[in-house]
């Protein structure tokens, strides 16, 4: 039963100025409604009252004082003893209520919510007499289970894990998003701590999570890192809310973990290409000096100086497009073996002498379209790093290229020899090893190494045959 308005007492107490009749609780009124004397025993109730507390209190009893309820709570859910019931400080105070909300429970446990209005009955001497209380049940728990009913859907169905837990950090809701993230079914974390999912390393964010909660403050996208079960960690953005009750007390956390890996990831492959432009404007740079250094050695004038360069320079850019992605869409000249795709990646590096200074032995295999970028790519990065610390630096540098067939595998062997003597191993590997690095054993499959000698170096790459096709 709910009602909109319950009747003002003040209209029913004018028409009994100092007592009571039966007339006066009315047993058609849609509402429940009692009367208290000044002592606060229950001198009248009508039918609805009995049905709205399940039960008939017995009428001038000591023990039936203030109200006719089983029990009373507020809506935190706090029991509130019938001497410190509403009527009963309406009778000590003479103020009486209005639209006051409180829980009666009835003794079968169930409770419902009630509306009350109190009005206090006075004499000519303002002494007061009595008062009445007109209550009637609202449909405030059936429509806070309804939209509790629709929140947990949302909660269940959502891609993000939602999580509760309370101030000590015991895990008390996990939905299915919690579930695909962590790996753990529910049964496994409900009533667990929160740290099983907190890395060893990041122990020490919970106690400061938790000290905000309780000052009822929110954690807004914080980024950290979490356990799954199998131990693995993921990248996560974290929310932190707190959780209170009716009464406005903070009882508990909600937490909202969004997986961030693939933002994560992206964001390092942005950062990688920055880094890789970067490298490249840099290689260009001192690849034009050490062209002019070495072209100017070799010319004999002005003119065939600058035709000598604006060659290289040309041959540059042909091979420098075969590092680009799509670069066999551009109308090149199409690179089907990797001999070849050697030749024309270190075309642009080398002086009018390369046949006595550059050699590439071995079976010539051919290089799927897939492939060449990324083998470029590499072999743009060794040229480079060659004519700029390298065999190709100085006059009688020599650098040999062993393509070789090994089971399942293609392997292939760059040699450099009499490089520069004030050049050593490097204390550790630059990008551009790095680099190299990613593509051979990332995007190729393969594995990369590199050992300086006293003389030289060597580098070894062995990569799958069936990429190598592709």
């Amino acid at each position: 039963m709910s009602t909109l308005d319950t009747p003002r007492m003040s209209d029913i107490a004018r028409s009994v100025p100092e007592g009571l009749d039966d007339g006066f609780l009315l047993e058609s009124l849609p509402v429940g409604v009692y009367a208290c004397d000044a002592a606060g025993l229950i001198v009248r109730y009508n039918r609805a009252a009995a049905v709205l507390w399940g039960r008939e209190p017995q009428l001038g009893e000591p023990h039936e004082r203030f109200c006719g309820s089983y029990r009373l709570f507020d809506l935190g859910d706090t029991h509130i003893p019938s001497a410190e019931c509403p009527m009963a400080i309406a009778l000590a105070t003479g103020q009486g209520y209005r639209n006051e909300r409180i829980q009666i429970e009835r003794p079968d446990g169930s409770r419902i919510m009630a509306l009350v209005n109190i009005e206090v009955l006075k004499n000519t001497q303002g002494q007061v007499t009595g008062a009445v209380n007109t209550f009637a049940e609202i449909n405030a728990p059936r429509d806070a289970g309804i939209a509790a009913q629709k929140l947990a859907a949302i909660v269940e169905s959502s891609d993000d894990a939602i999580l509760s837990k309370d101030l000590d950090g015991t895990i008390t809701s996990w939905n299915r998003g919690a579930e695909r993230l962590f790996g753990y079914a529910s049964q496994e974390v409900l009533g667990q701590p929160v740290t099983i999912l907190i890395p060893d390393d990041r122990q020490d964010e919970e106690p400061e999570i938790l000290a905000r909660i309780r000052r009822g403050e929110r954690v807004e996208s914080y980024e950290t890192k979490r356990r799954r079960k199998d131990g693995s960690l993921v990248d996560i953005s974290l929310s932190v809310s707190p959780i209170v009750d009716a009464a406005g007390k903070i009882v508990g956390a909600s937490k909202i973990a969004r997986d961030i890996t693939d933002r994560r990831r992206a964001e390092e492959q942005k950062d990688l290409l920055l880094r890789e432009m970067d490298h490249r404007v840099k290689n260009l740079f001192a690849l034009a000096s050490a062209m002019l250094g070495m072209s100017g050695r070799e010319a004999p004038s002005i003119s065939a100086l600058v035709a000598d360069l604006q060659g290289r320079f040309r041959a540059l850019s042909r091979a420098h497009s075969l590092t680009m992605p799509n670069g066999w869409d551009r109308g090149m000249e199409q690179v089907a073996t990797l001999h070849a795709l050697i030749y024309k990646v270190t075309e642009p590096y080398l002086s009018d002498q390369a046949e006595r200074r550059f050699t590439v032995t071995g079976p010539d295999l051919p290089v799927g379209p897939s492939t060449v970028t990324n083998f470029a790519l590499v072999l743009h990065e060794f040229a480079t790093n060659a004519l700029k610390y390298g065999a190709l630096g100085i006059e009688h540098g020599q650098v040999s290229i062993d393509c070789s067939e090994e089971g399942e595998s293609i392997c292939i062997t760059w040699r450099e020899h009499d490089r520069p003597n004030d050049i050593g191993e490097p204390p550790e590997e630059g990008f551009g090893s790095r680099l190299v690095r990613a593509t051979i054993e990332g995007p190729l499959g393969g594995s990369f190494s590199r050992t300086f000698t006293s003389d030289g170096v060597e580098i070894r790459l062995q990569l799958p045959r069936h990429l190598m096709s592709e």
